[in-house]
């Protein structure tokens, strides 16, 4: 995922330390050091690695406490014996330690390229001649990947203002501060905060009702799987939803949403082709109460966000099912139309918050990058497959996990 975007942030730190080094190789401030150059991508993975670390610890620190009171509890009788089984273990220990040590080794030789480290005779400074050509390349090649013009210059400005004004002895230290300034202006873009679809359910069930979700956006977005595959998502939670077939202006539309409502096993309220679709939501909000269900997922037609009259009766319907949520299902791999699709839906009907479908194909990020900072509405869930299950709650710090890492699995 995101490929693009991880080329382009790790190429502004390249450029920026070739451009440092560069200027220190003219002042005669350079000196060559002992130990290998780190990569951008390896202080994500040296994070991730403490995290295991810590937790490793406290395992291991569970054992020794565990092994204490075992040793105490032994009964005199045995000691020979058992002195014999503790030199085997320890054996076994420092053959484990040892291995763990070369593995570590062997990890870390990974994330650093042998050579390449270099020092400051005097402390530099990172200052605006440093980043301006190198911070416009960035801007031009977020635009180049899709990401909203204002959201592009937003992370730009950011990543300016992080940088200028650090002090480096090292030309890894030069990498670090690349890669926190870049994560840092990401997350700030990403991480709106919003109540979860699961939170909401629970809040309406308390008061005895259920939680109407009504879908929007134009056609071929994956908007009708997208419903199949949330009935399955919370069916599995223990909750009863039910579907509305609303769109009716294609009789198609009406089919295939009772082939996934079927394929899951959920009730589905659904009318003739041409009937009124906000009756259909009308009817299937007042099942949901009357059968104690939890759950409203209402199918609209797939519209154009032009379409003056198909927009009116989007607001009908809207008017007629009171939804609690109004999302618009964009598909991430059309990058900036996504965006300018959930601008012009948000402005015409107001929308709650976003499900983006194919985001496991986005080798760009764009859309998944710039839509919620827009339009100011936060991503629900993504797509992230052709199944049912394929559907996942979305989470910020996943988000920039993806983006800031460079795993096999990416």
């Amino acid at each position: 995922m995101f490929e693009s975007l991880k080329n382009k942030f790790s190429r502004t730190s390249e450029k920026l330390e070739e451009e440092i080094i560069e200027e220190a190789q003219e002042e005669d401030n350079l000196q060559e050091e002992e130990g290998s150059k780190s990569s951008f991508f390896s202080f994500g993975r040296k994070k991730q690695k403490k995290d295991e670390d810590d937790e490793e610890e406290i395992d291991d620190q569970k054992e020794e406490s565990e092994s204490k009171s075992h040793f105490w509890s032994r009964n005199k009788s045995g000691d020979d014996e058992e002195e014999i089984d503790d030199e085997d273990e320890e054996s076994e220990s420092k053959s484990h330690f040892w291995s763990r040590n070369k593995d570590d080794s062997e990890s870390e030789e990974d994330d650093e390229s042998s050579g390449g480290l270099f020092s400051f005779v005097r402390e530099k400074t990172i200052k605006e001649k440093h980043v301006e050509d190198i911070l416009w390349e960035l801007e031009m090649g977020l635009l180049e990947g899709d990401v909203a013009i204002e959201v592009a210059t937003e992370i730009v400005e950011k990543v300016k203002l992080n940088l200028i004004g650090k002090k480096i002895k090292r030309s890894n230290d030069i990498t670090e501060y690349t890669y926190l300034a870049l994560r840092s202006a990401v997350s700030e873009i990403i991480d709106i905060p919003s109540k979860s679809m699961t939170e909401m359910i629970e809040d309406k069930k308390a008061k005895g009702e259920p939680l109407v979700v009504m879908f929007v956006g134009i056609n071929g977005t994956g908007k009708t799987t997208t419903i199949g595959k949330l009935a399955n998502y919370y069916l599995k939670k223990g909750y009863t939803p039910v579907i509305a077939a609303s769109d009716t202006f294609r009789a198609g539309a009406i089919e295939q949403v009772t082939h996934h409502a079927d394929n899951v096993g959920v009730k589905i309220i659904k009318h003739q082709k041409g009937s009124d679709p906000a009756a259909v939501a009308f009817d299937a909000v007042e099942h949901a109460r009357a059968q104690s269900k939890e759950l409203v997922l209402i199918d609209t037609a797939g519209r154009m966000q032009t379409n003056t009259n198909l927009m009116d009766e989007m607001k009908k319907i809207k008017r007629v099912s009171k939804p609690d949520l109004v999302i618009f299902v964009g598909d991430a791999l059309t990058g900036n139309d996504a965006v300018e699709q959930a601008k012009k839906f948000n402005e015409a009907i107001d929308i709650d918050g976003v499900i983006l479908t194919k985001a496991d194909a986005d080798s760009k990020g764009g859309a998944s990058l710039s839509i919620g900072y827009v339009i100011k509405k936060p991503i629900l869930f993504l797509g992230m497959g052709q199944g049912y299950d394929d559907i996942m709650e979305y989470d910020a710090e996943w988000m920039l996990d993806q983006l800031f890492s460079q795993d096999d699995s990416d």
